[in-house]
């Protein structure tokens, strides 16, 4: 704890507290990088690319890789995709990509409040799988790093990348089958179940008459 002089009287201040998970980040050029852990590959592969990989892997994510050097989020996507991407401003642009491209699992923090979550993931995704607990990530070197501060969550766009989440026996969590929402944020009502909904009500009524 830290403690400051205000009139006279030495006031606390909270401890600030050292995170418990860094990553390899390099903001001149851009690179920020949270390798994925192997056993997540290993649940949910294999995949054909990897359009956000490391440049020097302990492993390797997917049959065909793009780097930083590649500008793999400007580079067309083939097959079965697996996107882990830099965390930080640039996660909505990967995240639109996912969804435009609609066939990939994408690894990203859970923060359901945001911006890039509300625009480029509910209305697009076809199923999550919130993990159990927090993933610890690892450095390029291979040696594992802290837990993560915060959720994680696999997002898949489209059936291939659901039907890898459906079949899951390995990783720990919650299925989501998702019903994407393209009005604004809005879910279509649907006509049926609004008529159903009126009788039901009307009958409600004349039964209190």
């Amino acid at each position: 704890m830290t403690t400051t002089k205000l009139n006279g009287n030495l006031v606390g201040t909270a401890p600030r507290l050292k995170p418990n998970f860094t990553h390899d980040c390099d903001l001149v050029y851009g690179k920020e990088e949270w390798l994925t852990p192997p056993t997540i590959i290993e649940a949910f592969g294999p995949f054909d690319l990897d359009p956000c990989a490391p440049v020097t892997r302990p492993w390797e994510t997917a049959t065909n890789h793009f780097t930083i050097l590649d500008d793999g989020l400007a580079r067309p996507w083939q097959g079965f995709v697996w996107c882990n991407p830099p965390y930080g401003p640039k996660t909505r642009d990967w995240l639109a990509k996912c969804a435009a491209y609609n066939n990939c699992l994408a690894l990203v923090f859970a923060r359901t409040d945001t911006h890039w979550f509300q625009n480029h993931v509910w209305p697009h995704a076809t199923s999550l799988f919130f993990i159990k607990g927090r993933l610890s990530f690892y450095h390029v070197g291979g040696e594992k790093g802290g837990t993560a501060g915060a959720p994680s969550v696999l997002i898949a766009y489209g059936a291939l990348a659901d039907q890898r989440l459906r079949e899951n026996k390995i990783i720990a969590g919650h299925y989501l089958q998702n019903q994407p929402t393209p009005f604004n944020g809005l879910r279509p009502t649907n006509q049926n179940n609004l008529e159903s909904r009126q009788t039901q009500n009307q009958n409600h009524n004349y039964d209190n008459n």
